[in-house]
């Protein structure tokens, strides 16, 4: 079971502290260094990166959680904070399928045209939705902590 949780823990870990850094430290200083077409391109390349872990986080996330739950018995048998768990990492699954469909291959293929309007929108896109997804992952891994503690 303790392989179960650290696995868990760490791709969430590797998930909102992803998103984390790219949010609150790449952004601002991709704002400041850069003009906007090597912008776009750097964020095309970090998201083909990032996004590859991200694929990755999910399935271990939702195979070692899956797991975990059934290891105590189904979810009848698990406290509330994991179906709390549960509902926003769905909910953050929901948004980060979107954006990489809908918001990151478009800005992609934009990026390969040099068509900079385009991509710059999508990227605001993305932004947003990433600082939301980000939001969900720091209240689930507070509701995750607080859980524990008073489990």
């Amino acid at each position: 079971m303790a392989l179960f949780k650290m696995i868990h823990l760490l791709a969430a870990l590797v998930w909102v502290g992803g998103m984390f850094f790219a949010y609150v430290v790449l952004r601002p200083a991709a704002v400041e260094t850069l003009q906007p077409p090597e912008r776009l391109r750097l964020w095309d390349s970090v998201f083909r990166g990032f996004f590859h872990w991200v694929w990755l986080a999910i399935g271990l996330l939702l195979v070692s959680g899956f797991y975990l739950v059934y290891l105590y018995g189904g979810f009848a048998h698990v406290p509330r904070h994991v179906h709390i768990m549960l509902a926003t990492g769905l909910a953050m699954i929901a948004i980060y399928v979107y954006v990489f469909f809908a918001c990151y291959v478009p800005l992609s293929v934009h990026v390969s045209k040099q068509q900079w309007k385009e991509a710059g929108e999508q990227l605001g896109r993305i932004r947003k939705l990433v600082g939301l997804n980000l939001a969900i992952g720091l209240l689930t891994v507070g509701i995750a902590s607080l859980g524990v503690a008073l489990a």
